[in-house]
């Protein structure tokens, strides 16, 4: 998918939902609800033995059933492995820091990439480098205000905190408020216990309930 378009999508959307499993039955299950649920986005994250296995299955199937859904790849390290997910059908890569040989990777496949930052400098590099959406991470530690003083003297900056983010009004408002292009969200959305129990159709509903949650955020 052209990285635009990605970038578009993360903004219209405003959440990037995260996931891992090594179990392709399962993720397949995992990618459906959330597209069910009205997501078009999905970060994969490449946290486990033979993930790229996963990660080229989970992508024919994505092509196959889910038309106009981009899914990317989260946790990668070097250009190499950045390569290697790109050409398993990564619409987009995300690194938890600043890797510039992996945005000049990305760039040259026409790739969206969002980089993790924790500093001014390093989100002004990132942004050199052609990084559409910077990556905050962990949001926990920086929280809403980091964003609100980042975009004071760069309100072109977008940016994506990761970790620290809930699927809750009070949660939601602080974030959106403070000027987030979008969210990545991982466990508080997909629960270890949802997956266990086998729940698919409440994580559609869960998924379904934050798009139009984040929605109604926007309006006020």
């Amino acid at each position: 998918m052209d990285r635009i378009k990605v970038a578009q999508l993360m903004e219209d959307q405003g959440l990037v939902p995260l996931f891992f499993n090594s179990d392709i039955s399962i993720c397949k299950k995992v990618l459906k609800a959330c597209y069910d649920g009205g997501a078009r986005l999905m970060e994969f994250t490449n946290r486990g033995l033979f993930a790229h296995e996963v990660f080229s299955e989970l992508s024919k199937y994505k092509i196959e059933h889910l038309p106009g859904m981009a899914l990317g790849i989260g946790s990668v390290q070097d250009a190499a492995t950045a390569a290697l997910f790109m050409q398993c059908g990564a619409d987009f890569v995300v690194t938890a820091s600043l890797k510039e040989d992996v945005a000049i990777a990305c760039n040259k496949r026409k790739v969206l990439w969002s980089a993790g930052c924790g500093t001014l400098s390093e989100i002004s590099k990132a942004e050199e480098l052609g990084c559409e959406i910077v990556k905050l991470f962990p949001g926990s530690v920086y929280g809403p205000n980091f964003v609100k003083s980042i975009r004071a003297p760069q309100p072109w900056t977008k940016i994506m905190p990761t970790g620290g983010v809930a699927p809750t009004t009070e949660n939601l408002s602080s974030w959106f408020n403070a000027g987030v292009t979008c969210v990545g969200m991982g466990s508080k959305l997909i629960s270890k216990d949802l997956i266990s129990a086998g729940n698919f159709e409440e994580l559609q509903q869960n998924v379904k309930e934050t798009l139009q949650l984040i929605k109604s955020i926007r309006k006020d």
